[in-house]
């Protein structure tokens, strides 16, 4: 019984890992777009989300069929728990990246310098939050939280120049003021996108310690 639900564990392991790539691949493809004003890569962003929809739906039938046949207890339990959550976290960045990558689509090119800072950075949050998860690490799920300081520091840095640069519209037209609407909305987007590491990071530390956000649960 042990080793079908370690095999079935093992499973959920690696269908984590693809679902975690498949949204990096859309994150990075969706601040590529944006950077290069590619259309057509932001397009390819757009159509990839069925396929992280089918991810998240393929991984929650492999927890259930966990939970109901093997019925784990204690660590097995907050592991499955924990991958069902962070499910729902990775689907949301999947959407983010889309939103940022339909955004694309109106924006046109930009030459702010630190979207693409906090877009690398999101990135690495979403790939250190999962390999925390995968290796049970939960100093690297610390890490992981500790960096989204420095993702707010980049947004206000991003809002503050937008601000001016909406300001300055007045002067150079009505489409320079939309696109620094349009670029903060990227922003905000890509602070959601940590702020979701950050949940996936938070039930890793529960996975491995049984709690979370100071309250014991298992």
């Amino acid at each position: 019984m042990r080793k079908l639900f370690d095999e079935q564990l093992k499973e959920l392991n690696i269908e984590m890992i693809k679902m975690a790539g498949q949204v990096e691949t859309a994150i990075a493809g969706a601040a590529e777009a944006l950077i290069k004003n590619d259309i057509t890569l932001a397009k390819q962003v757009m159509g990839g989300d069925e396929i992280v929809d089918d991810m998240e739906k393929k991984i929650e039938h492999l927890c259930l069929k966990l939970l109901l046949q093997q019925q784990p207890v204690a660590t097995d339990l907050r592991r499955v728990s924990t991958a069902l959550k962070m499910t729902t976290d990775l689907e949301r960045i999947g959407d983010q990246a889309v939103d940022i990558a339909e955004l694309t689509l109106k924006i046109g090119r930009t030459d702010n310098v630190h979207i693409p800072q906090m877009a690398k950075a999101v990135i690495r949050m979403v790939t250190d939050s999962i390999n925390a998860y995968v290796n049970s690490d939960e100093k690297l799920a610390n890490d992981v939280m500790a960096e989204d300081d420095r993702v707010d520091e980049l947004f206000v840095k991003i809002r503050d120049e937008l601000i001016e640069m909406a300001a300055d519209s007045r002067e150079k037209g009505k489409q320079v003021g939309e696109q620094a609407i349009d670029l903060l909305m990227v922003a905000k987007y890509l602070e959601r996108i940590g702020d979701h590491a950050v949940n996936i990071a938070e039930w890793v530390i529960f996975s491995v310690t049984g709690v979370h956000k100071n309250a014991k649960i298992i």
